[in-house]
């Protein structure tokens, strides 16, 4: 995948607790037509979960969280079988499945294999691009643990750590994700943006996800609903701080955002 130009994720929610109402699809027909709606809209990548994320979400068997996908990917790679798919997943014998039987084309995984030790060799296996997201403990408890020495350094630390296991396995295509919104105030989620470009240190592709998360909420003190306007501005922002990937539920919006980024840069290097 060629990051000279800003890529758009698509967010599938097979799950019938995502945060956002809107993005939650459980039958036959939401999916298909969510699926369809994510390549219409421009997306480059659609990012398929069946366990939500969100803080103190309800934790889900790996049984149940691969029922969800072979349902959804089933009928994704039916409606769009030339689509690149990520898989939202930090279980490895998920991810090894969805990769092995469904054709997946990517892994993101909200632990960086802190939550299954056998990440990283299943990785290092299917040698398939992966994604790795900077937060503490599980969903249920990572808003627990918002204390840092010193909050960027330790961040950096964290993913040079990453980097390296992962390196010495042989796997080197690594995309990195700081995690906005996971073991992180609203404070800190916005100082790690105003230093987002001290990750491109890594050389590696910079994958951000704002959309209508609690730190645009409670600042704006506004709904989830309304938080749309306050993604595209961060959205915006990281592009122009050096991130690669935005990771979205609102398509369109995000593929605009993109295509003037582009535009300006353009302009701005003739």
């Amino acid at each position: 995948m060629n990051f000279s130009t800003p890529k758009v994720m698509g967010i599938l929610n097979i799950t019938p607790d995502s945060f956002f109402l809107g993005s939650r699809k459980q039958t036959e027909k939401e999916i298909a037509q969510r699926v369809v709606q994510i390549l219409d809209e421009g997306a480059d990548i659609i990012d398929a979960g069946g366990y939500s994320s969100r803080p103190n979400a309800a934790f889900v068997s790996p049984e149940e969280e691969m029922q969800r996908l072979r349902f959804g990917l089933e009928i994704l790679f039916r409606e769009a079988p030339e689509a690149i798919v990520s898989i939202d997943t930090f279980r490895a014998e998920v991810a090894r499945e969805c990769v092995e039987k469904f054709g997946a084309a990517i892994i993101n995984d909200i632990a960086a294999g802190a939550l299954d030790a056998k990440m990283f060799d299943t990785i290092a296996d299917l040698q398939v691009p992966y994604c790795i997201m900077h937060s503490q403990g599980t969903p249920q408890t990572m808003m627990e643990h918002t204390q840092y020495d010193k909050l960027m350094p330790d961040i950096l630390k964290y993913f040079a750590e990453k980097v390296a296991a992962l390196n010495q396995k042989g796997v080197n295509d690594i995309w990195i994700d700081p995690g906005f919104g996971f073991s992180k105030t609203t404070p800190q989620n916005y100082e790690v943006l105003k230093h987002l470009e001290q990750f491109s240190v890594f050389e590696m592709p910079v994958l951000v996800g704002f959309s209508r998360k609690t730190m645009i909420r409670e600042v704006l003190e506004i709904t989830t609903e309304e938080a749309l306007n306050g993604t595209t501005a961060l959205n915006m922002y990281a592009l122009t701080k050096g991130a690669n990937i935005i990771r979205v539920h609102d398509v369109k919006e995000a593929v605009q955002t993109a295509k003037l980024y582009s535009l300006m840069l353009k302009t701005h290097n003739s």
